[in-house]
């Protein structure tokens, strides 16, 4: 059976959004505003962190980071960090779509 877990963010006027679904594989989608911009999947679950990239929208576009942290003791928490700008923001978990 397979878990899914959704984070969000509004950053400088645009929507960052990081699903998961999470089963025998785990599948990470990155949007920003809606759209797809990075796609991962792993055969097994990991304890380590994961790291996927994107852009904001805009001239010049902003490149961001996403970091993905499964703590080793916990399958369950899932802390979601982006990084953009120099600055780390937290991202809320929130109901999956």
């Amino acid at each position: 059976m397979s878990r899914h877990r959704h984070f969000h963010l509004d950053h400088a006027g645009h929507s960052v959004t990081l699903n998961i679904r999470d089963g025998r594989r785990t599948e990470y989608e990155l949007l920003v505003d809606g759209k797809e911009v990075g796609y991962q999947r792993r055969r097994r679950h990991s304890t380590a962190a994961e790291l996927l990239s994107g852009e904001l929208p805009g001239e010049p576009p902003r490149v961001f980071d996403l970091e993905i942290e499964h703590p080793a003791d916990s399958r369950e928490e899932i802390v979601c960090v982006l990084e953009v700008d120099g600055a780390r923001r937290p991202m809320a978990e929130g109901a999956a779509l």
